[in-house]
């Protein structure tokens, strides 16, 4: 069973109606009801909780983090970040969504701002699958199609991705790195661009598959843990010889 932790700002769906309307019990309860099942164990976080929801306990049994958050960044405690930092580099999975690209936490883990261009015109988002080899594109068609969404264009300030698993076409005629792998440490991260707030695209099957395929994508492995450690006795004999660079 793979553990999930859906953390979600949940700021939105309190002030926007329209929002409300959508998700009337949040983004993350959405995503969480969305993926749930086959495998997949799903709980919610919010920004509001004491520890942000996020706390030691609960990270150490987070096998996939999943995250979601647009207004409130700067206000996510940094002792947080550090701490979902840390895991990420342990080998917990990270799967940032839609204006995630602006967290503190993705930012730290890419080491670049992340900035993008965007619209909200209630346009049309056609998602190519580039990689359709690729477990996160598992059962996937060609393409996605979502009637309305939000834009996000290039320039996308980030490293290169270790992979590019799909990339979105605007009505507008922009195109934007939408789906995007890296590792950092023991931990695999996903980028997945759909999201906007007030778009029913968490209800939407095919993007709930992305989802859940990233999910079991992300999940630790169970290789062999590193250790890092001086090693004063060498595993097979070293032949005496003069230090490098000392004199005779």
């Amino acid at each position: 069973m793979i553990k999930v932790t859906v953390w979600n700002e949940y700021s939105h769906e309190k002030i926007n109606p329209r929002v409300r309307e959508i998700y009337p019990e949040g983004i993350h309860k959405a995503i969480a009801a969305g993926i749930a099942g086959n495998g997949i164990q799903a709980e919610t976080a919010t920004q509001d909780q004491d520890e942000h929801g996020l706390s030691e306990s609960v990270l150490a049994e987070t096998d996939v983090l999943i995250w979601w958050g647009h207004l409130l960044h700067e206000q996510v405690d940094d002792a947080i970040v550090e701490r979902v930092h840390q895991r990420v580099l342990d080998g917990m999975g990270l799967i940032v969504l839609h204006s995630g690209h602006f967290s503190k936490i993705f930012r730290k883990l890419m080491g670049t701002g992340c900035a993008l261009s965007w619209r909200i015109a209630d346009e049309k988002e056609r998602l190519w699958v580039i990689d359709p080899s690729h477990p996160i594109a598992e059962g996937l068609g060609a393409s996605i199609e979502l009637e309305r969404e939000e834009m996000y264009g290039e320039h996308f300030d980030i490293p290169a991705p270790d992979e590019l698993i799909f990339v979105s076409w605007f009505e507008g005629g922009e195109v934007f790195r939408s789906g995007c792998t890296y590792r950092r440490g023991l931990g695999k991260i996903f980028y997945f661009r759909p999201g906007h707030e007030t778009y029913p695209t968490y209800h939407n099957a095919e993007i709930l598959k992305v989802i859940a395929n990233a999910v079991r994508w992300a999940a630790p492995s169970a290789g062999t843990k590193p250790i890092y450690q001086e090693i004063p006795v060498s595993l097979e004999p070293i032949r005496s010889r003069p230090v490098s660079g000392g004199q005779d």
